[in-house]
């Protein structure tokens, strides 16, 4: 997904009451995705920042709360994530903690220099003493969803199908091993993604990502604005996937009725 493709286009410039200017992506620059020290999110006005800017974005699209979250500290952060609330709130055991919930996020690897954007849902832990923090997998994860729809005919299943072989995304089972380390298998079908799913240690973290990776020359081909509507088009087009995960889909509302 290039900058002049599948774009959506957010709302223009506007001023709330009180002089303070809304989070467009107008005021973003592209140097701040910083493949050396990651997204930087500190030192910059509110509607300069990208976890403000996809917010509004995201708010103002589907007429819903979504909460921000983060790994990583200081000025620049390695990975943001939006997760609708409505979400989170209907889970009976897990309605407190972010970990259970499907989620849209970016991030920026320093080792391949690609900018990630997509749908990452986490497994958690499984078993061992870190089943027992709020990190461990429960009954109402969506995760549970997400094996359900790995099978072919589901929704999930035509959706992954559809963004890998046709629209460049990376669909990746993501697990950390004994010993430490991170291991990514990239998958095309829901069967691949179940195999792989299989393989991951339940006494350590795994998740699966979907995302569409933006190479470092795109990212500094872009203007911030240009980046930013790429981004929303990229969720745009991994929401579908993410509704079959979640216990209360998104909506769609049309972008002339933007929360203002």
């Amino acid at each position: 997904m290039k900058p002049n493709r599948a774009k959506v286009e957010l709302p223009l410039a506007d001023v709330k009451e009180g002089g303070s200017e809304l989070p467009t992506g107008e005021a973003f620059r592209p140097e701040w995705i910083d493949f050396t020290h990651g997204i930087r999110v500190g030192n910059l006005e509110p509607h300069e920042r990208i976890t403000q800017i996809l917010k509004y974005h995201l708010e103002s699209r589907h007429h819903t709360p979504f909460i921000t979250d983060r790994w990583g500290r200081g000025v620049f952060w390695q990975w943001i994530c939006w997760l609708p609330r409505a979400n989170r709130a209907a889970k009976p055991v897990s309605n407190k903690v972010n970990f259970g919930c499907a989620k849209l996020f970016i991030s920026a690897d320093a080792g391949r220099k690609v900018f990630k954007s997509g749908l990452q849902v986490e497994r958690g832990y499984a078993s061992g003493p870190e089943a027992d923090q709020p990190w461990g997998l429960r009954k109402d994860f969506d995760w549970h969803r997400l094996v359900k729809q790995c099978r072919e005919g589901t929704v999930f299943d035509r959706e992954l199908r559809r963004l890998v072989k046709k629209e460049g995304f990376v669909a990746t089972v993501i697990g950390e091993q004994p010993g430490g380390g991170l291991v990514e298998q990239k998958t095309i079908t829901t069967t691949q993604v179940r195999a792989a799913l299989r393989k991951c240690s339940p006494q350590f973290w795994a998740g699966f990502q979907l995302y569409y990776p933006m190479p470092e020359r795109e990212v500094r081909a872009c203007t911030g604005y240009e980046l930013v509507q790429s981004v929303a088009g990229v969720f745009e087009e991994v929401i579908p996937a993410m509704n079959a995960c979640m216990d209360v889909p998104l909506q769609f509302v049309s972008p002339t009725s933007s929360i203002r």
